[in-house]
């Protein structure tokens, strides 16, 4: 069983939809998704990264480039072995058929 952290912004659209569908996929793996943005997942009422998510994290998802370098800034470079760029900018609303081809594209589990 692995765990597979998922971030993305606001936790609203793009990192949300790909905890829920691959939860659905592959259920006999653990998954999570944050924000980086606090205020807005404070606003939103979702979920904004912790460094407890980080650490229990084997592999890591952000969605662009700027959720990486927030991490290092935020956090540290600890985790970057376990990081991975998607490159999937938010343009997409949460569980878009497009968003989903493209997830299922540049992720493999």
């Amino acid at each position: 069983m692995k765990n597979i952290l998922f971030i993305c912004s606001a936790n609203k659209d793009r990192s949300k939809t790909a905890e829920d569908y691959f939860s659905n996929l592959f259920p006999e793996n653990n998954y999570e998704s944050a924000g980086t943005n606090k205020k807005t997942c404070n606003n939103l009422g979702t979920n904004y990264l912790r460094l407890k998510q980080l650490d229990a994290a084997d592999k890591i998802y952000v969605m662009e480039n700027k959720h990486l370098k927030i991490i290092k800034e935020v956090f540290d470079s600890t985790w970057h072995n376990k990081i991975t760029v998607l490159d999937i900018k938010d343009i997409y609303k949460y569980g878009s058929n497009e968003l989903i081809e493209i997830l299922q594209e540049r992720i493999q589990l």
